[in-house]
């Protein structure tokens, strides 16, 4: 066992009784009696015979207080594989959301490839962020434009150190600090994604945003699960579009594709709610296997094919060829786009109007820049404009 120091010690006595007992239930811990100045709390490990685990936690601060969260949280550091000072630090977090994403790389426990973390920490990116487009408008295919309440919350997302089990990655996203109303509760107990009315409806107006895009994630992830499955039962893709209200997207399947990298590793997602915000319906974790990223990967371009225009996108750049041999006209630009993040470079095929055929010509000789606007459609790997509204070649 790891002894707390005598800092922590000290730290753990300005800890408040109510904080000690949210971080406990919000781990499964549930107080079975009181005692004379103190609940007791019990924990029993899922799958293993015996007796729980016990806690006996003080409601209120005497002489011994101090002494009694110290012994917590050395119980805790032995339940959890984990040092006290960790524990201590979690408790005094604000109310969180966590996911954690365990991956399987190869090498000794507690390592991983440096490619294989560029890759998970970057799906795991575009995961909240396909996660919180769908909390605030479901779709198939999200365009690459985000508006400002998505990057507000991609950016509020912190990491956490790494938890025992292989290579755990700990993600936690902050909630507003208030207690929800009995009708709040009752609301946010509904089904996390499988019942008509959240499939018709969404989720429930009365929740934080913040809550919104980790029920996203789980329900999304779940769901994703699910199409993968039934995509590698039959001979082709179904179409999955009516699941974009509970979360599912072209959007996350590609950030789960991303987290299992170019290897295509096992990875698994595991979720955890803010006590102060308590889920009564169990989501448990969900394992992808490289046979589903793979699916994923199929149902992501299926998703796209079909539904994946998006208009009114506006690309910045450099004519570098024209096609003379297609009907109706067209050039390729390379640039980037004004949604997209400018170091993005990319070549783009454009279909020309009548009267931007002149003007690309004249762009291309010169090597002057263009704006173009248009309608986006997937095209191989990257996309197509159409129907262009605006074609303007910058002075030089």
């Amino acid at each position: 066992m790891t002894a707390i120091t005598d800092a922590e010690f000290e730290e753990a006595a300005a800890l408040a009784p109510e904080v000690v007992r949210r971080y406990l239930s919000g781990k499964g811990w549930n107080a079975e009696r009181d005692l004379s100045g103190a609940e007791l709390w019990e924990w029993r490990p899922p799958h293993e015979p015996g007796p729980p685990y016990e806690l006996l936690v003080p409601v209120t601060r005497r002489r011994d207080y101090a002494g009694r969260v110290a012994d917590i949280l050395e119980t805790l550091a032995v339940v959890e594989a984990r040092r006290p000072g960790d524990i201590l630090r979690e408790m005094r977090l604000p109310p969180v959301d966590w996911q954690f994403l365990r991956l399987v790389p190869p090498g000794p426990s507690g390592t991983a490839p440096l490619l294989d973390l560029v890759s998970a920490l970057s799906g795991l990116k575009d995961l909240h962020t396909a996660a919180a487009s769908s909390a605030h408008h479901p779709q198939a295919v999200q365009p690459g434009r985000k508006p400002q309440v998505v990057k507000d919350h991609v950016a509020a997302v912190r990491l956490d150190q790494t938890r025992v089990g292989s290579y755990v990655i700990a993600a936690h996203t902050p909630l507003p600090e208030r207690r929800a109303t009995v009708r709040e509760n009752r609301a946010v107990q509904d089904s996390l994604f499988t019942d008509a009315e959240v499939i018709r409806h969404g989720p429930p107006p009365a929740e934080p945003f913040a809550r919104r895009v980790s029920r996203m994630i789980f329900a999304g992830v779940t769901c994703a699960h699910t199409a993968a499955e039934r995509t590698l039962a039959d001979d082709s893709v179904p179409h999955f579009e009516y699941l974009a209200r509970a979360g599912l997207s072209a959007n996350l399947c590609e950030a789960l594709v991303r987290i299992a990298g170019e290897e295509r590793r096992d990875f698994s997602l595991a979720f955890a709610w803010s006590s102060e915000m308590p889920m009564e319906q169990p989501s448990p974790p969900v394992a992808i296997s490289r046979r589903h990223v793979e699916a994923l990967d199929a149902v992501a371009k299926d998703l796209r094919e079909r539904l994946g225009r998006e208009e009114g996108a506006v690309l910045n750049g450099v004519v570098t060829k024209l096609h003379r041999d297609v009907h109706p006209r067209e050039a390729t630009i390379y640039g980037s786009f004004l949604h997209e993040d400018a170091l993005r470079q990319r070549r783009v095929r454009v279909e020309l109007r009548a009267e931007d055929i002149d003007r690309a010509a004249d762009a291309w000789r010169a090597g002057l820049e263009v704006a173009v606007a248009g309608d986006l459609e997937p095209r191989g790997t990257g996309v197509r404009m159409r129907r262009v509204t605006m074609f303007v070649v910058r002075p030089e």
